[in-house]
């Protein structure tokens, strides 16, 4: 089972993501919580994800985020957020969190998103990833080291990196260019030393700035 948090500042919410993900044979929620009790929560229970509002009154979710963070065992965590352009979001993801999810996100795409992230996956919705860097325009200023490291890659390499930046696990990655997920896995691993990142997030970031999404967008899968 994937145990799941959800910290939200409005009970609404909490009760509609609990309900939404209870509904999944593979997922539990272990708790729901406002943002000040999410810390002791998380060590309470130990959930697998957590998902976790960006904007709450009582405490900011980037601080949480990071409390989270430097836990010994840290879950994964994604933000939610109402905007598609939330000006946190680059903090959050440049923070440790692993994605965002809109609130909005369809309920039959929710528990998908999850498993996702628990798999290793990077969950960045395209429309709110596209609007966030717009809404930014310097955060997709790449410099010349950034460029000269994306240009290191092999072309199988850039093609894992924009896969990982679609939110791709590696078993997902295996099967769609057809490799096996080990070998997925080693090509991850040298993805992430020879750009110099410490996870596929910052990996995802980076591939985003320096413009491989949209390339590989109009790109035909592997085999075609």
């Amino acid at each position: 089972m994937i145990r799941v948090m959800v910290v939200d500042d409005e009970a609404l919410v909490r009760s509609g993501f609990e309900l939404i993900l209870s509904a999944a044979d593979d997922i539990e929620v272990v708790a729901t919580t406002a943002g000040a009790d999410a810390v002791d929560t998380v060590r309470r229970t130990g959930p697998d994800v957590v998902l976790l509002d960006i904007r709450m009154p009582d405490v900011d979710g980037l601080t949480v985020l990071r409390r989270l963070r430097a836990l010994p065992q840290p879950p994964v965590v994604a933000m939610l957020t109402t905007f598609d352009a939330d000006e946190y979001i680059l903090t959050a993801l440049r923070s440790g969190a692993a994605g965002f999810l809109l609130k909005d996100t369809e309920p039959d795409q929710l528990a998908q998103l999850v498993r996702t992230l628990v798999a290793g996956g990077v969950v960045m919705s395209p429309k709110a990833s596209r609007a966030v860097w717009q809404s930014h325009p310097g955060a997709t200023v790449v410099d010349d080291e950034e460029t000269s490291r994306v240009g290191r890659l092999t072309e199988r390499e850039r093609e894992v990196l924009v896969l990982i930046a679609e939110g791709l696990s590696n078993a997902e990655i295996g099967t769609r260019i057809h490799l096996s997920a080990g070998t997925v896995k080693d090509h991850v691993s040298a993805i992430l030393t020879k750009l110099r990142v410490g996870s596929r997030v910052q990996a995802a970031l980076l591939a985003q700035r320096a413009g491989l999404l949209d390339a590989g967008e109009r790109r035909p899968e592997s085999g075609r």
